[in-house]
């Protein structure tokens, strides 16, 4: 019986959608994937692999110097319409935490909470206590303390990731405002 072939089919992770998110703040030049990496929590192995996976997929183009760039025409429908998908909202129980989605800005200014704990992601050095949802990739938590800009932008995603259609479509009328390129925010 011949042996199965193995499948080269490149399947996006997680960690690979909060790269993206963290390349597309860059409005000059991109810093090197071991300061990236250093930012995010994650390897410089694991940010190259994101990145290469980012390129097959052509949410992101590199340049002649090797430097990733994120593509914003196809970053944006994606995540409008198919990484809540790809990438669910897992919830757990009550927590202590960080604030995410409706709970944390821009949102948190827009919208009442109800009744219900508000949405955290689990964390020891957490201000919050709420329902657990976890997030992207484990080291999401510190890398948005360690980064405003980021921490809006992953929050955002939790709320399209399991918000109501309200908050859902506010979080994308913001994060589109966030991840449209400079050039094309005037027009």
């Amino acid at each position: 019986m011949p042996r199965p072939k193995s499948n080269p089919q490149i399947v996006l992770r997680p960690q690979d959608l909060v790269v993206l998110f963290r390349l597309a703040l860059e409005r000059g030049a991109v810093p090197s994937y071991s300061a990236l990496a250093a930012d995010l929590g994650l390897t410089a192995s694991e940010v190259h692999g994101a990145v290469e996976r980012a390129v097959a997929a052509r949410l992101a183009v590199k340049d002649a110097g090797g430097k990733p760039s994120v593509v914003f025409a196809a970053l944006w429908p994606f995540v409008q319409h198919g990484a809540r998908y790809s990438f669910p909202a897992i919830r757990g129980t009550l927590t202590r935490g960080v604030p995410t989605g409706y709970a944390a800005a821009p949102l948190r200014d827009s919208i009442l909470p109800g009744g219900d704990p508000p949405p955290v992601w689990p964390h020891r050095s957490g201000t919050a206590r709420g329902v657990a949802i976890h997030p992207l990739y484990p080291s999401v938590p510190e890398a948005a303390l360690r980064n405003a800009a980021l921490y809006e932008l992953l929050a955002l995603f939790d709320a399209v990731r399991d918000g109501s259609t309200r908050e859902r479509s506010l979080a994308l009328k913001l994060l589109e405002e966030r991840l449209r390129p400079s050039e094309t925010r005037a027009r």
